[in-house]
């Protein structure tokens, strides 16, 4: 879907390096967090890209609760629901 005529396109993925620039990380830091399962991604292949609404999502709860948003925290917390027995 296009962005209307005279606004920003905004994407709705960002490759690894383009989510690093915005979390001011370096990109190493965050295919880290990625490979060990610590920060949402898409594989594709052997590439990955970050949903845009995940870092839509981490400023939103920053901004709303004004406390540190812990993404390894979240991540945990989704791999023991997605399998209790992990």
């Amino acid at each position: 879907m296009a962005a209307p005529a005279g606004e920003p396109h905004t994407p709705a993925f960002y490759t690894v390096r383009e989510a690093a620039k915005v979390l001011r990380c370096d990109a190493s830091t965050l295919y880290r967090a990625i490979r060990d399962d610590a920060f949402p991604a898409v594989r594709i292949r052997s590439r990955y890209v970050v949903p845009a609404k995940v870092l839509n999502q981490m400023i939103h709860e920053a901004i709303n609760t004004g406390a540190c948003v812990d993404i390894a925290a979240i991540a945990t917390q989704r791999r023991t629901e997605r399998d209790p027995n992990a």
